[in-house]
């Protein structure tokens, strides 16, 4: 079982994850074209609080572990995405979000970088991701974290994974 802890990089800091950290997040996430490529639609900050809850709670499969971090740069103060890992015997697969405001500053690469070299740290030996085809910033993100596309798909999107 892995716990999440806080990861620093040199201009981000992962914290892990709090109900607590719904409201702001609620802000974070509301743009609508965020979901463009993932599906669903903004949560308002009671709805994000009781998924966080659940989140924070851990996964009911003793053997899988939820790892969920929230985005704060250091110059700005307030949270600007998340990553997250599911993490089941070896394998932990990963995916970031950053707020439409920030994005194309390099947030989502620096973290998707920290949380790809925390999970080596902590043992795990295969990371993956699945991203949507036409999906080009998360493709660039997942390269720059050392992920490469395979030939596999699942759920209409490219399974990504360590090489």
């Amino acid at each position: 079982m892995i716990t999440a802890e806080t990861v620093r990089t040199s201009r981000l800091t992962l914290l892990p994850l709090l109900v607590e950290h719904a409201e702001e997040m609620a802000g974070v996430l509301s743009d609508p074209a965020l979901h463009g490529f993932i599906g669903g639609e903004p949560l308002s900050p009671e709805d994000l609080r009781a998924r966080y809850g659940r989140m924070t709670a851990g996964s009911p499969d003793p053997a899988e572990s939820w790892l969920n971090w929230v985005l704060r740069p250091d110059e700005q103060g307030c949270l600007v995405g998340t990553v997250q890992a599911t993490v089941t015997a070896d394998v932990a697969e990963i995916a970031w979000i950053v707020g439409t405001p920030w994005q194309g500053r390099g947030y989502a690469t620096e973290a998707a970088r920290a949380l790809v070299g925390w999970l080596r740290e902590q043992g795990v030996g295969s990371v993956i991701a699945h991203i949507h085809p036409d999906h080009r910033a998360s493709a660039a993100v997942a390269a720059a974290a050392g992920l490469v596309p395979t030939d596999e798909w699942h759920d209409g999107e490219v399974r990504w994974q360590l090489p």
